[in-house]
């Protein structure tokens, strides 16, 4: 069993790696793909909150890379410094997406409910998972109900894994769609922030996925303990 795990995640890190990769050399060349309408991130932003008639939602800089992201609780979308101030059709692309996630909000997309609800209890616990696993793992003859604990523990962050796909595909179709009628971009660039959203989304399929192969790991070791 324990062959059979270390294969799944050589293949899970080797999938994570690829997409991750890929991702980046994508979001890499189409931030060379300059907009012709020359709007920043924030002002695609701006423009996709007011088209959808959300005023209570402010667009801020975060810093660092790959930070972008919707905070439901203070009403803000969070954008990298590259893509709050670039013009190209990867920050348009972000932009756009994460606006997304504030329309998900103001209209009360379930998905988006159900995650928002399980962020605190997978924050919590993504902190002792692993050290409650390893300890079932080691007492599994003595005190298997800890093991026990662990997988339903781990169980939660799963179902976040699972939950945030339909939230993030969601949110990319919104954007996609926004930039699309508005014609916010021309065919290439259009063409680019599609395929930038696409590999995105890839990276949270490939999470799911791995979560749920480790979620079966677990359950597997458990039920086998008497043999």
């Amino acid at each position: 069993m324990g062959m059979s795990y270390m294969v799944l995640a050589g293949v899970i890190m080797l999938a994570s790696w690829l997409v991750s990769s890929r991702l980046k050399s994508k979001f890499e060349h189409y931030s060379k793909l300059q907009l012709q309408n020359g709007m920043s991130g924030a002002e695609i932003a701006e423009k996709m909150l007011a088209d959808n008639g959300i005023t209570n939602v402010s667009v801020i800089s975060t810093p660092g890379q790959l930070t972008d992201h919707y905070n439901p609780a203070d009403r803000t979308v969070n954008l990298s410094e590259s893509v709050y101030n670039q013009r190209n059709a990867a920050a348009a692309a972000v932009a756009a997406h994460e606006c997304g996630h504030a329309v998900q909000h103001a209209v009360g997309y379930q998905w988006l409910t159900m995650r928002s609800k399980l962020v605190p209890v997978v924050s919590v616990v993504s902190n002792y998972i692993q050290w409650i696993l390893l300890g079932g793992i080691l007492m599994i003859r003595v005190f298997p109900a800890l093991l026990l604990v662990g997988i339903v523990i781990f169980a939660a962050t799963t179902l976040f894994s699972i939950v945030t796909l339909p939230v993030e595909y969601d949110a990319s179709n919104r954007a996609l769609a926004w930039l699309k009628n508005k014609n916010m971009l021309n065919p290439a660039e259009y063409a680019g922030a599609e395929d930038s959203l696409k590999w995105a989304a890839r990276t949270y399929v490939v999470a799911a996925l791995g979560s749920i192969g480790t979620l079966l790991y677990y359950i597997s070791i458990f039920m086998s303990r008497r043999n």
